[in-house]
């Protein structure tokens, strides 16, 4: 699947749909680009939405994002869970499996 570029017009439709990857994350973060080369290894898996947190300020106040990288995993059951920092693709897997 090809990770969607995530923005406030396209956000609701493609979680809402529940089991999606959202990575919350800057340009400038170092550990933000290594976490992306996990997400490529994995995004044949889960899809994945990124969100450049210095363009979507109000969705990073919806969800309390703080620090980046930021993954958030929206569940068809319309929950979702967080996690903070950067993680190996072994560790996302199991984070959204958990």
């Amino acid at each position: 699947m090809e990770i969607i570029i995530g923005n406030s017009e396209n956000f609701e439709e493609i979680t809402s749909k529940g089991d999606v990857l959202v990575d919350f994350f800057a340009t400038w973060c170092g550990p933000c680009k290594m976490l992306t080369l996990e997400l490529e290894e994995i995004k044949d898996k889960v899809q994945i939405m990124k969100i450049d947190i210095d363009e979507n300020l109000e969705l990073c106040k919806r969800f309390g994002v703080m620090s980046v990288p930021t993954l958030v995993y929206f569940k068809k059951d319309g929950t979702y869970v967080m996690h903070i920092g950067y993680m190996t693709s072994d560790e996302i897997l199991k984070f959204i499996q958990s």
